[in-house]
C-alpha cells in the first residue's frame, strides 16, 4: 500500500466529508432561511416549506456519508484495520460520487452543486485505488 497515495486519499475522505457535513447543515439545519433555499434554487416560501421534509431527510443522508467517511478515516489510521478503512471509505466515496452524477443527470442546471458535492470524492477515490495498486 503506497503510503503517500493513501495519505493524499484520506485528505480528500476529509474534504469530502467536510462538504457534506455543511450540507447536512444547510438542508436539515438552516433550511427555513430565504439564504438557504435560495441556494438551492427556490423561489419562495412556500416552495420551501414544500420541499423542506426532504431536504431535511437528504441532509441526514449526507451527514451519515459524511460519517461512514469520517470512520473509515478513523480505520485507516490503525494498521491492524486499514484495509477495512479504505475499503469503507472507498465504499462512502463511490456513494458521494454516483450521487452526484444522480444530481446532474437529474437537473443539468445544478452543475456545479454536483460539481462541489463530487470532486473531493473523486479525487480521493482515485488516491485510495492508486495506494492498492502501487
Amino acid at each position: 500500500m503506497s503510503p503517500v497515495f493513501l495519505v493524499i486519499g484520506a485528505i480528500f475522505v476529509a474534504v469530502a466529508a467536510l462538504i457534506h457535513v455543511v450540507i447536512f447543515v444547510l438542508e436539515s439545519v438552516l433550511w427555513s432561511r430565504p439564504a438557504t433555499w435560495k441556494r438551492f434554487g427556490l423561489h419562495s416560501q412556500e416552495e420551501a416549506d414544500i420541499v423542506r421534509p426532504m431536504a431535511y431527510n437528504q441532509g441526514f443522508y449526507n451527514v451519515f456519508l459524511a460519517l461512514g467517511a469520517g470512520a473509515g478515516l478513523v480505520m485507516i489510521a490503525y494498521a491492524n484495520v486499514r484495509p477495512q478503512g479504505v475499503a469503507l471509505s472507498i465504499f462512502v466515496l463511490l456513494s458521494m460520487l454516483l450521487a452526484a452524477v444522480v444530481l446532474i443527470t437529474s437537473n443539468p442546471k445544478l452543475a456545479r452543486a454536483a460539481v462541489t458535492q463530487g470532486a473531493a470524492p473523486l479525487v480521493g477515490l482515485v488516491f485510495l485505488v492508486l495506494s492498492l495498486t502501487v
